[in-house]
């Protein structure tokens, strides 16, 4: 095996287990989340931007992934993290307290409309990777079932509960496949949200685009949409502008 292909195998090999995710500047446990660390994820964290965030909302935070990288992007931010899974978020208050930040990270083990309702703060950002089958087959497994299903977590809900909780010029990032997200961004008007940057992600330029990164706010700008591309033709080839947006968390580039 070649020296370059060896290293990336030993990196997922040492990462992508059910354990933990090592990142530069903290690690993510996960066995007690019931959906890992993904491209998605980290994807959103290292993307999504709000000029002078002081206080960001992570929903459906999971292990907790979402919200450490808020906080080692904007150091001077209170990050708020809700979470309905119980077990999850025992996992990412772990997680937090082993991490540099605790102190900026405060976390919730609440439905997130519950949260909407009996919280007043309001964020400059508001991110998250929710849960996006709608017709698919479900698991066996409740915890899976909530995490991969948007029952609990209705898109165009969460985007017009999300708009309350906004500042004036707050972003609301998400990622979504293109069918959920094309439906989104046909009704963000109706929540007084409006596009304001889009990524079409696709796994090689010869693929479909198969997620989308989605930023809407409450003031109308100029749309910006983009195309980025992880891997060239060689599958263990990444592209330049994917190892230079994650280039600041993961440990390979």
């Amino acid at each position: 095996m070649k020296l370059k292909n060896w290293k990336i195998f030993q990196f997922y090999i040492n990462n992508m287990g059910n354990d933990f995710f090592r990142f530069k500047q903290f690690i993510v446990k996960q066995s007690g989340a019931a959906m890992k660390v993904g491209v998605d994820s980290v994807l959103l964290g290292a993307w999504a931007c709000a000029e002078k965030a002081c206080h960001v909302l992570d929903v459906g935070s999971g292990s907790g992934v979402l919200a450490l990288m808020m906080a080692q992007r904007y150091p001077d931010a209170m990050i708020d993290a809700v979470e309905i899974d119980n077990d999850a978020h025992l996992q990412a208050i772990e997680n937090v307290m082993n991490s540099a930040w605790s102190n900026r990270i405060q976390l919730f083990n609440d439905d997130f409309f519950n949260y909407v309702n009996n919280y007043l703060l309001r964020y400059d950002m508001i991110i998250s990777n929710p849960p996006y089958f709608t017709d698919s087959l479900k698991s066996s497994d409740t915890k899976r079932t909530i995490a991969r299903h948007n029952d609990s977590l209705p898109h165009t809900q969460l985007m017009s509960e999300s708009a309350k909780l906004l500042t004036s010029d707050g972003i609301l990032a998400l990622t979504l496949p293109p069918t959920e997200a094309s439906v989104l961004i046909n009704e963000a008007s109706s929540c007084n949200l409006f596009v304001k940057r889009v990524i079409h992600v696709k796994s090689l330029p010869s693929k479909p685009v198969y997620r989308m990164l989605l930023e809407f706010s409450k003031t109308e700008h100029p749309q910006n949409e983009q195309t980025l591309c992880i891997e060239k033709t060689d599958r263990s080839d990444y592209t330049e502008e994917y190892k230079q947006l994650t280039q600041n968390f993961y440990i390979k580039f």
